[in-house]
């Protein structure tokens, strides 16, 4: 039987998230709309690269740029403003951009299509001027057939009287849009009493989240920063599955001396949920979680010593006759240890951890009282989530040790 310890374990989930980033399908969003009205800050608040310092919103362009960063799965077309002057400028702009979208649809491949189209109008202006209404309706008289979701996104909009005002003017042209979204990308200072808070990106992630393809979907979950909910959300997915296929091999059943048959799973559940947050870790960060929760004395992950601690933590909901390890204690070693992980990543990303501090003893420390709530609920007869008298040893950041 192959044995694990904690350093095989890091070596292998890092290449675990290798593999998930380089699997993704790059993510193609065209922006339309006039120049300066806030394209830049609204890409760079979308995503967790920021894109702005490559040229997006420069104000003379006559050409589609396609922007991008190496090893980032994402492209933004940007196109040149409406005002360049002109009905021939207009309606080149409106051949150059079907074109594109039609250039990628013809390629056969994922990576290469436009998912998304956001039309942007600032809502300081007021009014949906007659060369936008004229322009997006021969657009998307063009594009009908070609079904790629078109987003109307009002920019700046510090007044949310004056955002839901231009809503119902756009709302009047019947358009063949998926929504108008009114969005503050970051809080804006009106004086030095009032700033305006930041709004709408996260309704906005929820809507592109629900149209795009399902093939890119992976992608913008990971390169999104706008919506931590939609990420927990796909997380605990993947920790549900993780769970029901370690049920079914604590269900063999698996004796303690071979629960390292577990891993694997819990390789590919970490791996996974670390490409969902779309954070960069080091494999000293990995050793140091797996250290606060599983444990990394011994030479096996999950081994009989470590089993036999972490039974004393969930009453009922495992068992051990003869030597075995139950179907339910495998789920739920292996949903405590990803939900954990999900808490960590989720701190992180709100700024209320630092990556660099998981590695110290006061992150060690907080990761394994995570883990061991996480592991102090239980699941009656009737699968009913309820909580468990805890009964446990003096308490220590390595608990769970392993002494095989």
């Amino acid at each position: 039987m192959e044995s694990f310890n904690a350093g095989d374990v890091a070596e292998k989930i890092m290449a675990a998230i290798q593999k998930e980033y380089k699997e993704l399908k790059t993510l193609n969003v065209m922006v339309l709309g006039k120049t300066g009205v806030g394209k830049s800050t609204l890409i760079n608040n979308m995503f967790s690269e920021k894109l702005a310092d490559t040229g997006i919103g420069k104000p003379v362009t006559d050409k589609i740029r396609k922007i991008e960063k190496p090893d980032f799965p994402l492209a933004i077309y940007d196109t040149p403003g409406l005002e360049l002057g002109g009905q021939n400028v207009v309606n080149a702009l409106l051949a150059d951009v079907t074109e594109e979208i039609k250039k990628g649809i013809s390629s056969g491949d994922i990576g290469k299509m436009i998912h998304c189209i956001w039309y942007c109008i600032s809502t300081p202006s007021h009014r949906f001027e007659q060369t936008e209404v004229d322009f997006l309706k021969a657009f998307l008289n063009q594009t009908s057939l070609i079904n790629v979701p078109v987003i109307v996104v009002l920019t700046q909009s510090y007044s949310k009287a004056d955002a839901r005002s231009l809503t119902a003017e756009i709302e009047k042209e019947n358009l063949p849009i998926v929504k108008v979204v009114p969005v503050l990308a970051e809080d804006y200072e009106i004086d030095e009493e009032y700033v305006a808070k930041a709004f709408g990106l996260d309704t906005l992630s929820e809507i592109i989240n629900n149209v795009i393809p399902e093939a890119v979907k992976k992608t913008f979950i990971a390169v999104q920063c706008a919506n931590l909910e939609i990420k927990k959300r796909r997380a605990q997915a993947i920790v549900a599955t993780a769970a029901i296929t370690a049920a079914a091999t604590g269900a063999i059943p698996i004796p303690f001396s071979d629960a390292a048959l577990l891993v694997p799973e819990q390789i590919t559940m970490i791996g996974s949920i670390t490409a969902v947050f779309g954070i960069r870790l080091e494999k000293g960060t990995i050793y140091a979680i797996l250290s606060a929760t599983i444990g990394t004395a011994g030479t096996t992950i999950l081994g009989r010593t470590v089993v036999s601690n972490l039974l004393k933590l969930i009453p009922v909901a495992g068992s051990v006759a003869g030597g075995i390890i139950s179907g339910a204690t495998a789920a739920a070693l292996t949903a405590a240890l990803g939900e954990a992980y999900i808490t960590i990543l989720a701190r992180v990303v709100k700024g209320e951890m630092n990556v660099k501090d998981i590695s110290t003893a006061k992150g060690k420390k907080e990761i394994a009282r995570i883990f061991k709530d996480l592991l102090k609920i239980k699941r009656d007869n009737n699968g009913t989530a309820i909580e468990s008298e805890i009964e446990t040893s003096a308490d220590n950041t390595n608990s769970f040790e392993i002494n095989d």
